[in-house]
């Protein structure tokens, strides 16, 4: 939970969205309980192990007890919580930031906190970072401590009665971080400790003839409201309200309030009261409490020695190689995962590793022992970041190898080992490699990242973008020859097709039909007259010729 009081959203407005690379070349401490409490709670009737489940695809997806150690991930123990470990760790410079949704990793020393992770989203990582919350509030960490002890934390939940988040934060602010938990300790103790800032005594403002004599406001005009009285402002107008004095004040708007010196120090006077009747209640409230402050909970926040290991040695956080068979076998016993499907979610993680260490010390050459890096196969875009989609060739030494490593997306041992463990949405799978068939060779493809491909095989990807450009350069030369060649042709066509008058072609003048003496004019049907007139005439030629 960490701190109470809906602390976390107070936190909101300052929280940065990262995206993918972020975390890249970066170390992170987990805290792994917050996962293991959250996927329990969502899906235990669904799945067998789900902590186990999660934990494995959540390594993944981070690249990043057993399980994790088979990973190669290097695993503490702390002496008591395991954000105050990880806080530890990133406040030390060990880890660059720390996983976790316990609010208190600040109050441990956290500087950089990790509280979200939507790995299907362009921007995955919700971070918080101390040096935004100190810029935007002016808290630092015994600020954040005090708030806790005032409205709750883990260790004591209910915190001061009558106390929450918005008059803690006020309350704290009013101090600077070296002295707030002494003054804490003095309200405790039925103390009124002095405020910094605030508003200045008047006397410092407004001197006086008499520090005990009291302050009188001059009289003003109930019609126009300023200094003076109604009686004089009559005659003449006063100097406040700006008109000529034969036109006389103005009456004074509804809600007005005059600004003059005596009205200000007034005003003064009535906000400071309103204050120290303010701090005056917050602290009779917090004298009530018994055992204020803490000094327990504050000792275990500022303690800095939360795991088994001493300043001098530091921790032991170097990464090992990942037991690819063990991992299997051991999947295969707690999850009843067929070992090809466990190899098929792990490649992309073990390609990402020999990407790495190919651009330290390029002294491997296979992936798993297996695999050859052939080529980058083309560009993909996969939430807003750019990748290089890689093609992986079963290496010729390993061809006589035993063929169960790596099954393809419609193989039957895949869909029974996903059928195992039922609902995909929940688990954040990541995409597993695909297989590409290319000239009658089957290849495995994966997604990795641009500068880690261009580090490991710097030649393979010049060659590839050097087809592409050549690619580009074709296409748009083929483009720009049938673009001519269309504009020529379009050009013949609109010459030849032009329109004409269809008297051109036939004769539009109508067959004089002879008519004999006597004979009646109108006599004859229209079916003489057809075919009367030109009867070689298509029938619509015809018809148009009608009716010219």
């Amino acid at each position: 939970m960490g701190v109470g009081g809906h602390f976390w959203d107070m936190l909101k407005p300052y929280a940065r969205p990262e995206g993918s690379d972020f975390l890249r070349n970066k170390w992170v401490a987990v805290d792994l309980s917050i996962w293991i409490v959250q996927h329990e709670t969502a899906i235990k009737t669904h799945v067998r192990n789900p902590h186990l489940r999660l934990t494995f695809f959540r390594t993944i997806n981070l690249f990043s007890k057993e399980l994790l150690e088979l990973f190669g991930v290097p695993v503490l123990k702390a002496k008591g919580e395991a954000e105050a470990l990880c806080a530890q760790l990133n406040n030390e410079g060990y880890v660059d930031a720390c996983i976790t949704a316990d609010s208190d990793a600040f109050l441990f020393g956290a500087k950089c906190v990790i509280k979200c992770i939507r790995p299907n989203s362009k921007e995955p990582f919700e971070c918080y970072h101390m040096s935004d919350i100190e810029a935007g509030l002016g808290l630092k960490r015994k600020h954040l401590i005090a708030i806790s002890l005032l409205v709750g934390n883990d260790h004591n939940l209910s915190g001061v009665q009558g106390i929450g988040l918005d008059t803690a934060l006020r309350l704290v602010q009013a101090f600077n971080e070296d002295d707030i938990l002494n003054r804490l300790r003095e309200i405790g103790n039925g103390e009124t400790p002095l405020f910094q800032g605030g508003i200045k005594p008047l006397d410092d403002c407004v001197p006086s003839s008499s520090e005990s004599s009291p302050r009188i406001r001059c009289s003003h005009c109930s019609f126009c409201g300023h200094p003076g009285s109604k009686r004089a402002h009559f005659k003449l107008s006063c100097e406040y309200c700006g008109t000529s004095k034969s036109e006389g004040c103005m009456k004074k708007p509804e809600g007005f309030k005059c600004d003059c010196a005596s009205c200000d120090m007034v005003q003064r006077e009535k906000e400071q009261k309103k204050q120290e009747n303010w701090r005056t209640k917050v602290c009779n409230k917090i004298a009530l409490e018994s055992n204020f402050p803490n000094e327990k909970i504050i000792e275990m926040y500022l303690c800095n020695n939360h795991g088994y290991f001493t300043a001098k040695d530091g921790p032991c956080i170097s990464w090992g190689s990942p037991e690819t068979e063990m991992l299997v076998d051991f999947l295969a016993f707690h999850q009843l995962w067929e070992p090809s499907y466990s190899r098929q979610m792990m490649l992309p993680m073990l390609s990402t590793i020999f990407l790495r260490e190919m651009a330290i010390n390029p002294v491997k050459t296979l992936l798993y022992g297996q695999y050859e890096f052939d080529s980058v196969l083309r560009v993909k875009i996969r939430f807003g970041h750019q990748f290089y989609v890689v093609k992986w060739k079963k290496a010729v030494t390993a061809l006589d190898s035993a063929m169960d490593a790596i099954p393809s997306e419609k193989s039957d041992t895949q869909q029974d080992a996903i059928e195992l463990d039922e609902s995909l949405d929940l688990l954040e799978e990541p995409d597993g490699p695909k297989v590409h068939f290319d000239e009658g060779c089957c290849y495995l493809l994966t997604d990795e990242n641009m500068d880690l491909v261009r580090a490991a095989f710097p030649e393979k990807v010049d060659r590839f973008l050097h087809e592409k450009e050549l690619k580009e350069s074709k296409r748009r030369k083929s483009s720009s020859l049938r673009s001519e060649g269309t504009n020529e042709k379009s050009e013949s066509k609109r010459s030849s097709s032009v329109q004409r008058n269809i008297t051109e072609f036939y004769r539009s003048t109508k067959v004089q039909i002879q008519v004999n003496p006597g004979e009646d004019q109108g006599a004859g049907t229209l079916e003489e007259k057809r075919k009367a007139s030109s009867p070689n005439l298509s029938k619509s030629v015809r018809r148009r010729l009608l009716f010219d």
